[in-house]
């Protein structure tokens, strides 16, 4: 079994160090370095805006200084990551309000990109679009529904928003083909929101746990050759041991492990798998800042996946 040493650990440690946001050097610290989630809750501070929502850069690949709910969910998922998403804590009580007062969002859910974003250098994808809406915006919605199902008042407006939109995109599963790029994903958080919370009697998961392993297994690229460009890897379903959707597919998660310890680049971390395109020729300068930022992230979340399957020397 091949597994990353110590000597390629501390490269990838002083790399963090060296390059990483305060954010992200944060995450690393907690997850390898026995750091302290209020240091990650005090950095993350600084990209909420006063609506509660998150904006300024946090994704990196879209400048927009302005709360979208795209990046508000980045905000949740690294406090859920961490074991501190309090409802009562003054930050998630911003990210409900934001929630529920956005502008962004219709009777079917919340946004995927808003029109500010086209006032900021920016990937191609997060151009204002309402056809991308209407398809990325399912995986969006399924993980903010599914935090507010499981966090949020239950008598509040809120709750009863996301239970619409809950109650709709599960009925979706069961028709619909394409979910979006972050449709299965967004899907299998709601359902586990909604058994965690207890609500499986007001919310019938029957159809959307049926089709997930199906719609995992469709979305998992299998060629290894095709790993070096943009697609979906197993280790984004298939984060640990624990994971639903890796019975059946063991095999192909070792490849991927092997894969990472063979294309780190030497005496640093990985590349990411993608570039912003037309719009990288205008925004060249910003892409090669977002281009390192995205590569900590990356990195903390590989190593994670090599650590959880016992890759780390």
């Amino acid at each position: 079994m091949k597994k990353l040493d110590q000597k390629a650990y501390c490269e990838v440690k002083n790399w963090m160090h060296r390059n990483a946001r305060a954010l992200e050097l944060a995450v690393w610290q907690y997850h390898f370095e026995d750091g302290s989630r209020e240091k990650i809750v005090e950095e993350l501070a600084y990209y909420q805006n006063e609506d509660g929502g998150f904006g300024n850069v946090l994704e990196a690949d879209c400048w927009n200084q302005e709360s979208t709910p795209y990046t508000t969910l980045i905000a949740i998922g690294i406090l859920r990551d961490i074991g501190a998403f309090a409802p009562a804590d003054p930050m998630v009580q911003g990210i409900f309000r934001y929630l529920e007062n956005c502008r962004y969002c219709s009777s079917q859910g919340w946004f995927f990109s808003i029109p500010s974003n086209d006032q900021y250098p920016r990937a191609p994808w997060w151009t204002y679009n309402e056809e991308a809406n209407a398809l990325h915006g399912t995986g969006i919605t399924a993980s903010l529904a599914g935090t507010v199902l499981h966090y949020a008042d239950r008598d509040s407006e809120l709750f009863k928003k996301a239970a619409d939109y809950a109650k709709q995109l599960l009925d979706k599963v069961s028709t619909t083909e394409d979910l979006g790029e972050m449709g299965v994903g967004g899907i299998f958080m709601l359902v586990g929101d909604i058994e965690q919370s207890g609500l499986s009697d007001q919310f019938d998961c029957t159809a959307a746990k049926q089709r997930l392993p199906e719609l995992v297994n469709q979305a998992i690229e299998r060629d290894v050759n095709k790993w070096n460009g943009y697609c979906m890897r197993p280790s984004e379903c298939i984060p640990s041991p624990h994971a639903p959707a890796y019975r059946g597919n063991e095999e192909i998660v070792e490849k991927e492990l092997d894969y990472l310890i063979e294309t780190r680049n030497p005496g640093g971390v990985w590349n990411i798998t993608w570039s912003w395109f037309d719009l990288g020729e205008k925004y060249g300068k910003e892409f090669a800042i977002s281009e390192n930022w995205w590569m900590a992230t990356k990195t903390i979340e590989k190593m994670r996946f090599l650590r959880n399957f016992g890759r780390l020397s």
